[in-house]
């Protein structure tokens, strides 16, 4: 298996190749150059399997330059019961990703046990382990740069402290992240963690991320990597858990399920674009964005126009306040019909500030299955609010913003399950606004926002975080 870039400019390579850099050297994203594909047989023999066993299935049709031995491993050892402990009551951690009823035909897919309660970690701790297994076979180092709008942040950090060979060099929008979440991130003491407050938004450390990795010259010198969902690895691994939670749901391989998918950054739901295109009997992708809506009115228009800094909201769901999503060239590129130079073209007027328009597209738009939605304060603090009455469930913001979406969507017929990305615990004044009382935290994070913190705050400048990063390797 080889991958490409999505500017078609750079050498096709393998998955180790790949892994550890993030960005294509030609500003591009990595895929594959053909998708495997599952068949009625694959599917059934699926349906029955544990999550371990159905990760291995899967990633080794996308990962054929690690031992199968080797990769089972790093599998087996990823996706535990003790590192997904953090279930809701009445739910069993040795599924790690488990199915919540809500209602016929509704459920709610839990991705938020694991030790950053965020669905991050589902792909995080699986790409830790990869890292650390790759570095050691290649005998080297890395320096990972990331950004975070939340929960990428301490996903990763959770997910690499303490790895051989691994720093992490991680941006943040200063005072715009819950105080849970900047507390998970910026209470790590480990030696091999930095934590950097940008003066401005998510966008802006994005921006700066990018900058770095295309320095191609400063990239091999400082080894520098990339965790955010631009690497491919975390694309991959979140593909399974879209198979999972269609077999939950279904009885058999000819019902198709509806997601929905709070978006910010595009990963979470282009894994589930991926899997689609594996064979996946998916009908519907349900796009939910909060007041940073880019993404619903591309989705509805064929209009991609990023608002930049300036022009990014502050929000309750604070891990979607994103108005480029980075991830989004991945979806694009199959929309053109894996034309690298359209790509190129496209996101030339995004890099320069502007906006782009296929809304000649949009027929073969609807073949992606793509629906979209946008969701508001009023609206999740009321969501979240109904959940709690109807169902006797607490769910975070974003969550909430998934639901309000799926409601508009759903059809009696087909199951809808919505992706739940975080637990109510990492917004606790925003569950507090919704229902006046705190939600329920797991006994190990009580006081975690007392704990000392060890960050530095940073100007949105390039030549800055550079020299930081070189005085700190």
């Amino acid at each position: 298996m080889k991958y490409v870039s999505t500017r078609g400019q750079s050498p096709a390579l393998s998955f180790s190749e790949i892994l550890l850099g993030g960005l294509a050297p030609d500003g591009g994203l990595y895929l594959p150059e053909t998708y495997p594909q599952f068949n009625d047989a694959d599917l059934t023999a699926m349906r029955g399997m544990n999550y371990r066993d159905l990760a291995f299935y899967i990633l080794s049709r996308l990962i054929d330059d690690i031992p199968a031995i080797d990769l089972k491993a790093i599998i087996n050892k990823t996706y535990r019961a003790d590192v997904y402990s953090f279930t809701r009551s009445g739910q069993n951690a040795e599924d790690i990703a488990p199915v919540l009823k809500l209602e016929n035909n509704l459920y709610l897919l839990s991705l938020s046990n694991g030790p950053t309660l965020a669905f991050k970690d589902m792909a995080m701790q699986l790409l830790g382990n990869l890292f650390e297994y790759v570095l050691a076979k290649k005998g080297e180092t890395t320096n990972i740069l990331g950004a975070t709008s939340g929960d990428t942040g301490s996903a990763a950090e959770y997910a690499m402290r303490g790895k051989k060979g691994v720093r992490v060099f991680m941006l943040s929008p200063h005072k715009k992240m819950s105080r849970f979440q900047t507390a998970q991130m910026f209470s790590l003491q480990d030696d091999n963690i930095f934590n950097i407050a940008v003066k401005g938004v998510f966008d802006d450390a994005q921006d700066m991320v990018k900058a770095v990795s295309n320095d191609a010259a400063f990239k091999a010198k400082y080894k520098i990597g990339a965790v955010n969902s631009i690497n491919w690895g975390r694309i991959v691994a979140q593909v399974v858990y879209y198979f999972k939670g269609y077999f939950a749901v279904t009885q058999n391989n000819a019902q198709k399920v509806d997601f929905a998918v709070p978006s910010g950054n595009f990963g979470n739901v282009c894994a589930g674009h991926i899997a689609r295109m594996m064979g996946l009997p998916i009908d519907k992708l349900v796009v939910a964005t909060n007041e940073n809506d880019v993404l619903d009115e591309f989705f509805k228009t064929g209009v991609y126009r990023p608002r930049g800094s300036a022009n990014t909201y502050h929000t309750s769901s604070p891990s979607m306040d994103i108005s480029k999503a980075s991830n989004f060239e991945r979806f694009v590129f199959d929309l053109v019909g894996k034309d690298g130079t359209k790509v190129c073209e496209l996101w030339a007027s995004v890099d320069n500030g502007g906006a782009f328009d296929i809304k000649y597209l949009m027929p073969k738009l609807a073949e992606f299955g793509f629906v979209s939605g946008s969701s508001n304060h009023a609206n999740r603090m009321q969501t979240i609010r109904e959940t709690k009455a109807r169902y006797g469930v607490v769910i975070d913001t974003h969550t909430a913003d998934g639901l309000k979406v799926a409601f508009e969507y759903r059809e009696k017929n087909t199951p809808m399950v919505v992706l739940e990305t975080a637990l109510p615990a990492k917004f606790e004044d925003a569950i507090m606004e919704a229902l006046g009382q705190a939600p329920e935290r797991p006994t190990s994070l009580y006081g975690i926002e007392n704990l000392p913190q060890k960050f530095t705050v940073m100007n949105a400048d390039i030549a800055a975080i550079k020299d930081f990063i070189a005085k700190n390797t």
